[in-house]
């Protein structure tokens, strides 16, 4: 049995989003909070998360502005040095001047932070690296190449992180096998926390119409609209269904907003399908509830790539607890997550994405044996609630008689 805090300090960085719209370390933050540890965050400011302090469910934030709007492989270098700065700023800030820390919690893309925490051990602080992503895998995802000084900069970036931490808490199996392989960290030094959905988040309605824009039928898609994501597959299936397989019955809705979204949009309008898709951009919780609630079926169009095949997809199991069948492509960790939950079609085809929608739609008991299936699994297996054990299992181990971490040595970092 975890035990609770004992009013331990800790500080969140996280630099992909700000919090609370990061939902997974948000869920972090308050479970910490509830089992009386005393939390501060340092993030980015966005939309609607544009105060520099605040302090939310117990929870202290310290944001700060971004003067870049990154692209392309030197804007994330910058941003990285900006983000690096401005939270070093800022932990210095917690320190003196705010509720202070024992533990770093750093939070990867990117894995810059094990320097800061190399810094802050000098004073007894102790490092937690929360394993998010595959960010080697990621830079190929986006950029295509999986060589160079930016990709071996990486994999150098991300082994320092693992060597650095005191213990290692990640998303899931796979995520652990390259902690160990790559990060050369024990089994024991290295928690699997899945993300999982909020129960107090979500609440479903009754299927509303509206969203259907007069079809018989609504798939959705949900989430931030990156390039590695693929939601040009499904703008094309849909294109697929209409044209080719000459489906005149179904809407499509794309919840979520991202540095892709306005591309998809225009790419939905040149494809021909712009008048049976609508794109919500960022929505409220309720209306996020309301759209689920009302869909027939539910997509995730990733590609495989040695990214998403690892990683674990929060839609997925977003799907699962509104009782929605999933259509995506054949990626282990989908199947890991969904199980039952989901039709796996041929990776990468768009005519293959097409025609098991339309296999769904047309099979009304499949759906129904589907729905039924991942709600019971998300809700007994999945939610967030399940996750919080082995994240405060986590802080049982830092806070234990500390080992030395081992210094890496200048060969070992070329390797």
């Amino acid at each position: 049995m975890a035990s609770a805090g004992n009013g331990r300090r800790v500080l969140v960085i996280v630099q992909n989003l700000p919090v609370p719209f990061d939902r997974r370390v948000w869920l972090e933050a308050t479970s910490l909070t509830e089992a009386g540890y005393v939390v501060s965050v340092i993030c980015p400011k966005a939309r609607g998360y544009t105060a520099s302090f605040e302090t939310l469910e117990g929870v202290d934030i310290h944001r700060y502005g971004l003067p870049i709007d990154a692209h392309g492989a030197l804007g994330f270098v910058m941003e990285f040095a900006w983000c690096f700065l401005r939270s070093s700023m800022k932990s210095v800030r917690v320190a003196i001047a705010g509720r202070g820390f024992d533990v770093i919690h750093a939070c990867n893309p990117p894995e810059i932070y094990w320097l800061l925490a190399r810094f802050w051990r000098l004073f007894g602080k102790r490092f937690l690296f929360d394993h998010h992503d595959l960010s080697p895998e990621m830079y190929v995802a986006k950029f295509g190449r999986d060589s160079g000084p930016m990709y071996q900069g990486l994999l150098r970036l991300e082994r320092m992180t693992f060597r650095s931490a005191d213990v290692v808490i990640t998303t899931n199996e796979s995520h652990k096998r390259i902690a160990q392989d790559r990060g050369g960290r024990a089994p024991e030094d290295v928690f699997v926390v899945r993300s999982g959905p909020d129960v107090a988040r979500f609440r479903t309605y009754d299927p509303d119409a509206r969203w259907k824009k007069g079809k018989a039928f609504l798939l959705v898609y949900l989430g931030e609209m990156c390039k590695q994501d693929g939601v040009d597959h499904l703008v094309r299936a849909v294109r697929v269904l209409r044209e080719d397989l000459q489906r005149h019955d179904l809407h499509a809705i794309f919840v979520g907003g991202g540095p892709e979204q306005p591309t998809i949009t225009a790419y939905a309008q040149e494809q021909g399908i712009g008048d049976i898709c609508t794109f919500t951009g960022r929505v409220s919780d309720e209306d996020l509830c309301r759209i689920l609630s009302s869909a027939d079926v539910a997509v995730d169009p990733d590609p495989k790539t040695a990214w998403s095949d690892k990683s674990t997809m929060n839609k997925i199991m977003e799907y699962m607890f509104f009782g929605l069948p999933i259509v995506c492509y054949d990626l282990t960790e989908h199947k890991v997550s969904a199980q039952d939950a989901a039709l796996y079609v041929e990776v990468d085809s768009e005519r293959a994405l097409a025609d098991g929608i339309g296999a769904l739609l047309d099979d009304p008991a499949r759906r129904a044996r589907m729905s039924r299936y991942g709600s019971r699994r998300v809700r007994e297996k999945l939610v967030w609630q399940h996750s919080v054990a082995p994240l405060l299992a986590a802080y049982d181990a830092i806070f234990a008689p500390a080992q030395p971490v081992a210094e890496m040595t200048w060969l070992e970092l070329q390797g």
